[in-house]
């Protein structure tokens, strides 16, 4: 007959994983002779209980978030990542994986995270909800991995099970699947839990391929975003429980005899050093991430924002977090930091509980080691970004919580059955009521993902939870002004603006959106008390150089498009307005380098191609002309101004029948298009 386990976080009547005699004794969770034939018998019906709680989390979360194969790109880092970003529409070839290696765009490392939106391109193009499909297939996925690890780890089923169905399905986690610049979250917490299974793996049967395999699903997740930075903690917390390694000396005693106790830090340091390895690639992640988000500007400087106020930013979110995870109420795109602090009462509430929580860990931790577990689980995995090293303008963010919350999840799991065990009868109440609870975080999570469908819900949405914000209303005037709204966009440009009178790139939005609805003289005002304040801004004067290149100023927009392209050299669209100033000008040389150069930050950007091809027809270039032009429809078939300037020079070439062709085809895009119908 088996032994029970000593500690009460797993009385579940199924095996658990065997480990070396080397690393722990053998426990068995048999609590009754079993014989060959029972044994094989519990062994088919444990496997079919586990086929179908992985078809039921399957399935439970497809359904409640397959609203999102419906959803648009939101203009809040989408374009960054993914359809304003060209080495990821390109999809998968030589150069943007050479970018991808190479870059800290967005202010991050993460060549996996770029590989992964480049082959969403290669195979869907720029349709919306495939993307996010693929987001949402990564998080099943991942809810699968979660449970499957976990029974594997303790041998309980419906704890485990309990634990995948919270984290696939708590609303704090919607912000995570059903962002499409978040996939860094879903990818990065795949790799996380194939590296602690195949950790469990080698601990099972220590081999050096077991073990450099761990190693790669790591590597490969801080590739995909470098948060996990804390896990060679959790892999030490995973040896605490449920592995046990911390139960007795790590190397084979020499007699007999029991071992003499040891205190916990001696036997920690040998599994200190068996992860020296995962130490050293978490320390080189953490320098390349800080690196490339201070050359980014992404990282708050203490005279912006004191070490004073992260330290209670961070208490403070520590317990918000906890709250939101317990009541999911009033979640948003973006929490600000208030403006003048937070409470001192605030502050001792959230740091008694933080340390008193920690305290009741540490006294009840040799009983229900789960605790520990769970509770350093949160605390960890929450450092990267709780906010001592700020990076953005965010207080906290619903996505932090993707893989914090599974150790708390944990403690539930585990501890509410542990405490209800004590009064008779109280069992009974704990599947309806966990079902309960699943079936409010379902519909919870069903009705926050809708907030995602596009730009203009998400933000509404967010208005409704914090009027002042100045943020919130830049980004939903930007999403007004990108759909034509610009009278809408023009009232939050201006709320933003008497929000945080001071920014520069509000007027800059500002300024366009009274441009495009005819009022210049406003928005040059605008645009010039913006360069009072920030002479360089690149939006600014790009914006401006737009205005003085409609009105015929060309000089003054070549000098404002340069001034911006000497902070902004990468941005194509820019190179590309310089090259059409240049060429207004004659200074068709100067203007050809300047589409060159847009064209190889953005091969196949049509305007870039149009441009060229005028400026080569100007100096006679006709085959090189025609090739552009042809090159441009065939990227954006209904460009008029190209049909029109492509029939022009084949009429040069006594080519009149194509000529008419392309003249007929402008102007069916175009009826009131007056050259079209004059050639």
């Amino acid at each position: 007959m088996g032994k029970r386990c000593s500690h009460t976080g797993n009385r579940d009547k199924f095996p658990q994983l065997t480990l070396p005699r080397k690393a722990i004794p053998k426990f068995s969770l048999h609590l009754w002779p079993l014989s060959d034939k029972n044994s094989h018998k519990m062994a088919k019906i444990w496997n079919h209980q586990r086929l179908w709680i992985c078809i039921g989390l399957a399935a439970v979360t497809l359904a409640v978030y397959s609203q999102v194969h419906r959803f648009d790109f939101i203009d809040l880092d989408d374009g960054e990542y993914v359809f304003e970003n060209w080495h990821v529409t390109n999809g998968l070839h030589w150069v943007n994986v050479a970018w991808a290696f190479t870059s800290g765009h967005a202010a991050n490392w993460h060549p996996v995270t770029w590989l992964s939106h480049m082959m969403d391109c290669q195979i869907f193009g720029l349709n919306a909800g495939f993307h996010h499909l693929v987001s949402l297939l990564l998080h099943t996925a991942n809810s699968l991995l979660l449970f499957l690890l976990l029974q594997k780890l303790t041998g309980s089923h419906w704890r485990s099970a309990f634990v995948a169905a919270l984290f696939a399905l708590h609303p704090l986690h919607v912000e995570s699947v059903a962002w499409i610049a978040e996939r860094k979250d879903v990818l990065s917490t795949l790799f996380l839990l194939l590296t602690l299974w195949a950790y469990a793996g080698y601990v099972a049967k220590p081999r050096l391929k077991r073990y450099l395999l761990s190693l790669l699903f790591f590597a490969l997740g801080l590739m995909a975003k470098p948060m996990l930075v804390t896990l060679p903690f959790v892999l030490l917390l995973l040896d605490y429980w449920p592995l046990r390694r911390f139960s007795v000396p790590p190397q084979r005693a020499k007699s007999s005899r029991q071992p003499k106790a040891q205190p916990i830090w001696r036997l920690a340091l040998p599994l200190v050093r068996e992860k020296l390895a995962f130490f050293l690639l978490a320390a080189v992640s953490s320098i390349v991430t800080f690196v490339v988000q201070r050359a980014a500007g992404a990282v708050k400087t203490a005279e912006v924002l004191p070490l004073d106020s992260r330290i209670a930013n961070a208490i403070h979110s520590y317990f918000a977090y906890l709250l939101k995870a317990g009541w999911p109420g009033s979640l948003t795109v973006f929490y600000r930091l208030p403006p003048f602090g937070y409470q001192a009462s605030e502050i001792a509430l959230a740091a008694s509980f933080l340390i008193g929580t920690t305290f009741l860990v540490i006294r009840f931790a040799p009983r229900y080691p789960y605790l520990a577990f769970g509770w350093f689980w949160y605390l960890g995995t929450l450092v990267p970004v709780i906010g001592l090293v700020q990076v953005g303008g965010q207080a906290m963010a619903d996505r932090y919580t993707y893989i914090p919350l599974i150790g708390a999840f944990v403690i539930v799991a585990w501890g509410i059955p542990d405490v209800m065990a004590k009064w008779p009868g109280a069992k009974t109440f704990l599947a309806p009521a966990g079902a309960f609870l699943l079936l409010a975080c379902s519909a919870a999570a069903w009705h926050q993902t809708q907030y995602w469908k596009d730009t203009i819900s998400l933000f509404s949405h967010a208005l409704e939870i914090d009027k002042n914000s100045y943020i919130v209303h830049e980004l939903l005037g930007t999403g007004l002004a990108k759909r034509d709204k610009y009278q809408e966009a023009v009232v939050h440009y201006a709320e933003a603006l008497r929000l945080q009178p001071a920014e520069t790139h509000i007027m800059g939005n500002l300024g366009y959106s009274l441009y495009q609805l005819k009022k210049v003289d406003q928005a040059v005002a605008y645009y010039s008390a913006a360069l009072k304040i920030k002479p360089d801004d690149p939006i600014v004067l790009r914006n401006l150089g737009q205005v003085r290149l409609d009105q015929g100023k060309f000089v003054e927009a070549v000098d404002c498009f340069r001034k911006a392209q000497r902070r902004t050299p990468d941005d194509f669209l820019l190179a590309c307005s310089l090259g059409n100033a240049l060429s207004k000008l004659g200074r068709t040389q100067e203007a050809i380098y300047a589409y060159i150069l847009a064209l190889r930050m953005h091969p196949e950007y049509p305007e870039a191609l149009f441009g060229l091809g005028m400026a080569l027809a100007g100096q006679g270039k006709l085959v090189d002309a025609t090739r552009n032009f042809e090159a441009a429809l065939h990227l954006s078939p209904g460009y008029a101004d190209a049909h029109n300037n492509l029939g022009n020079i084949l009429l040069q070439q006594g080519q009149v029948d194509k000529a008419l062709g392309h003249y007929a085809e402008a102007l069916r895009l175009n009826p009131k298009y007056a050259e079209a119908h004059y050639n």
